[in-house]
This record gives structure tokens, C-alpha cells and sequence, in this order.
């Protein structure tokens, strides 16, 4: 699936984000600080911010979980197995939900690199002819749970020679 141009910014997208989720702990990776991110500590100012630069996590925060990682400006500053080896350590440690706002072209990327961590294209911003696309995780989200999983199907010995699949 490909996400269509959207009508908002990517400060719009990021402060419903952050809106949406209300994280007590938010761990954000990027070159730079963002608008949306300071009025959200505004209006809650007990929510922990750990900030650092693109780059693997320092061990203090790699032993940590987090209600909601950001990268923003940090794939572009990476190579790309370290970007890989960050989001995916950070998916399967460290958040339950992640949120990656990149540059495709200048951080060398493909959506398909994205959807291999499980990650969806949520929006696409377009300015001239810069394209920023929003990736995001959410591991309540991820898969469906499908109808036949469930205990009705599994283990029950009374049915056990009556049914042939």
C-alpha cells in the first residue's frame, strides 16, 4: 500500500501522534528538536523525554522501555545496516510503538526496507520536491488475531474422530 499525499504537516501528523498516544516515557531519535514535541511537555510536563543523537543507544537507555520511540531526521545520518539494527533492536527491546519520519532519497532507503520491520507508510508529506514519508509501529496493531485462533479449535479430545479437515 501507498500512502497518498496528505493534506497536513509532518508537525500536524506528529503532534496527533504524540496526542493519540499520550507516552509517559518517549524516547526520541534525531538531529534536532521539533515544534510539536515542545508543546506537547508543555501540556504534559510529567512525561520523561530521553533524547539523543542518530546512533545506537547508549546502554542506559538500551536497558529501558519507552511508551513511544521517535526517530525524526536520524535514518539520514546513518548507514544503513546501523539504521536497521536501531529500529529493530528498538521494536523488539525497547517501545511497543515507533514512529519514523524519513527522507527515502536522501537516507537511501525503500519503503520495502520498512515493511520488513514491520513498519506501515502512514502519510507522505510533500514541500517542492522534498518527500518525507511517516512509517509507524504499533504491536497492538500489528496483525489481526485471526477467527480461528482461538481455544473452540484447539485441543478439544471430544471432537477428536468426529471432524476430518
Amino acid at each position: 500500500m501507498t500512502a497518498a499525499i496528505s493534506l497536513r504537516t509532518p508537525q500536524q501528523a506528529l503532534a496527533a501522534l504524540l496526542d493519540r498516544y499520550a507516552p509517559k516515557r518517549l524516547l526520541l531519535i534525531g538531529a534536532s528538536d521539533f515544534p510539536a514535541l515542545q508543546a506537547f511537555k508543555l501540556a504534559h510536563p510529567d512525561t520523561v523525554v530521553a533524547q539523543i543523537a542518530p546512533g545506537p543507544l547508549p546502554a542506559e537507555l538500551a536497558a529501558q522501555r519507552f511508551d513511544l520511540a521517535l526517530a525524526l531526521d536520524c535514518l539520514e545520518h546513518l548507514p544503513k545496516r546501523d539504521g536497521l539494527n536501531l529500529l529493530g533492536g528498538i521494536r523488539n527491546l525497547n517501545a511497543s510503538r515507533i514512529a519514523v519520519l524519513a527522507d527515502l532519497s536522501a537516507c537511501g532507503w525503500q519503503d520495502t526496507d520498512f515493511f520488513s520491520l514491520a513498519l506501515q507508510a502512514s502519510e507522505r508529506f510533500q514541500r517542492d520536491e522534498q518527500v518525507l514519508t511517516l512509517f509507524t509501529y504499533d504491536l497492538l496493531d500489528y496483525k489481526q488475531v485471526p477467527d480461528w485462533l482461538n481455544s473452540r479449535f484447539w485441543a478439544n479430545p471430544e471432537n477428536f474422530g468426529k471432524y476430518w479437515w
